[in-house]
């Protein structure tokens, strides 16, 4: 006779349910056919590196998709913050990564936790990529003026002018609780950043 799972086992298989439903997002990007720029490999880091784990996380004011201005001191005592910092819209990785956060939304609910987006494109670009991905459930804020400031104050600011491929998670305290500067040709291991959310939970 077999035993009937924990609700700890099932929420494991439905965990792992939800991650390889996500790494399927890769192909997500097809949907963006002839309007992705396929630009040639970069240098996997072009920066220097500012914060480490400990930090207090830089404050900043952008202005988002949804025409407020969200600032990272609102979710203070709130929630836990993921910061996605993408190079740029309408490029093969980014159109995979975000799509990949919308397939596991549940999975940052569970963990107290938001994703903020950030490039330094303007507004009017992020606006039309976000609605060709068929739009994102966290806030998209454009580091576009005063060019890449805010990804410069978190090290993050390649000397091209884009964001590095970066994951900053943040407490509910403001403190820098993990960090990923991630090889600008790749995406982002998506089980371990859930893995580390869990962490700070």
């Amino acid at each position: 006779m077999k035993k009937p799972m924990t609700s700890r086992v099932v929420a494991l298989v439905a965990c792992c349910a939800l991650l390889g439903l996500a790494s399927s997002a890769i192909g997500l990007s097809e949907q963006f056919q002839g309007r992705i720029f396929q630009g040639e490999k970069l240098k996997p880091v072009d920066s220097q590196p500012k914060l480490k784990v400990g930090d207090k996380a830089p404050d900043f004011t952008l202005p988002s998709l949804s025409g407020e201005p969200v600032s990272l001191h609102q979710f203070l005592g709130k929630k836990n913050v993921v910061i996605s910092f993408v190079p740029a819209a309408w490029t093969p990785v980014c159109s995979e990564q975000w799509p990949g956060y919308n397939i596991v939304k549940g999975l940052f609910e569970a963990a107290d936790a938001t994703i903020i987006g950030i490039t330094t494109d303007n507004i009017a670009t992020l606006y039309a990529w976000t609605e060709q991905m068929g739009g994102v459930w966290f806030p998209v804020l454009s580091d576009f003026w005063p060019h890449g400031q805010v990804a410069g104050e978190y090290g993050v600011l390649r000397s091209g002018g884009v964001s590095e491929r970066a994951l900053f998670i943040i407490d509910k305290q403001g403190i820098v609780r993990y960090i990923d500067i991630h090889d600008i040709n790749e995406r982002p291991n998506l089980e371990t950043l859930i893995g580390e959310l869990q962490k700070v939970k």
